[in-house]
């Protein structure tokens, strides 16, 4: 997390004291462009870090915390102390470039973007959202028609999605998206008091601000017969597993689909965050922490990652949700059709 600090030490809620290795990069938030990079050196400064690159191919996804919590083009860091850096351009610009130095990626066209198609063969496609770079600033979200102030894919991002998805030859079509599709993420209030949303979602009801871009989405995959789609996303701290019914949606016009979360791999745990029927999301399965503390560190062991195999006979893609001991929590085998 390029917004959070790694002090020496830290005093744990039973009064034990955390010792941490720091650097000078990773001891302030990050906002020159070597502090940036200084945070992906800092990971690899753990043998474990290093063992699990070599050994697993990894896909990155460009989201907040590579820059601050809950960036978007309207961030407002004039009141935020730590930051002597108040333009979120220039943070934006400066993490950016920290990201693609050291990320594994390939790149499509000769202009480097972080969205793109990953082919697997006949089986698969992955692909790979950026919900940061196009989006407008986080609002209210509940504008009645698409315009700037809506923009989530962004136009160019959400063409070449509906293109790509159409032109699919591959069994799965699996898009691993930085955010989920029906859970509120809430960032603060605006200028009028109104809830400020972080995500699409915005309350229960017919699709409003970001969810248009949604429904125009979910409804071409619809009306042109894109089949096997599963979403996989992160971001809210917990593991989850939905369904999402348009039998129960207030906007219907689009086939039922599975959303899988689960992780960040290490980081704090919290939740859950409440669901927006506008899709129609059932909450199938969630493990969040219990008790008084919503918070959990990793040490508490509430670390959660998703495992999907595909089997090649009969082509049906199954989801594991599991912990940190590798233990299956919950389990979901779905058919081709």
């Amino acid at each position: 997390y390029a917004d959070v600090p790694v002090p020496a030490e830290i005093r744990l809620p039973d009064g034990t004291m955390w010792q941490n290795l720091t650097t000078e990069a990773k001891s302030k938030v990050a906002e020159t462009l070597n502090e940036f990079r200084g945070n992906f050196l800092y990971n690899l400064m753990d043998d474990n870090v290093r063992r699990f690159n070599a050994a697993v191919p990894q896909i990155w996804q460009w989201d907040d915390h590579e820059v601050c919590n809950n960036w978007s083009p309207g961030r407002d860091l004039r009141d935020i102390a730590e930051y002597k850096v108040k333009d979120i351009g220039t943070l934006v610009q400066r993490s950016r470039q920290a990201f693609l130095e050291y990320s594994p990626m390939r790149f499509e066209s000769r202009t480097p973007r972080i969205y793109r198609r990953i082919s697997y063969g006949p089986l698969l496609d992955v692909f790979v959202l950026d919900l940061r770079s196009y989006r407008a600033a986080n609002s209210f979200n509940r504008q009645e028609a698409e315009s700037g102030e809506t923009a989530y894919f962004g136009a160019d991002q959400l063409s070449w999605l509906r293109r790509d998805l159409k032109n699919s030859r591959a069994t799965w079509k699996v898009i691993a998206s930085d955010m989920p599709l029906g859970l509120l993420v809430t960032d603060g209030r605006d200028a009028q008091n109104r809830e400020r949303y972080e995500t699409s979602s915005n309350g229960d009801g017919l699709p409003a601000g970001r969810e248009l871009e949604i429904a125009r989405l979910l409804s071409f995959m619809r009306e042109n017969r894109v089949r096997n789609v599963v979403w996989l996303t992160a971001d809210v701290h917990y593991t989850a597993a939905h369904f999402y019914d348009p039998a129960k949606a207030q906007f219907s016009n689009f086939d039922p689909f599975w959303e899988f979360v689960s992780g960040p791999l290490n980081a704090g745990t919290f939740g859950p965050n409440a669901p927006d029927n506008t899709f129609g999301i059932q909450v199938v399965y969630q493990k969040v922490p219990a008790g008084p503390d919503p918070d959990r560190s990793p040490r508490a062991g509430m670390q959660f990652f998703g495992e999907v195999s595909i089997e090649a006979r009969t082509r049906a893609l199954t989801v594991n949700l599991r912990d940190l001991t590798g233990s299956i929590l919950f389990s979901k085998t779905l058919e081709a059709s």
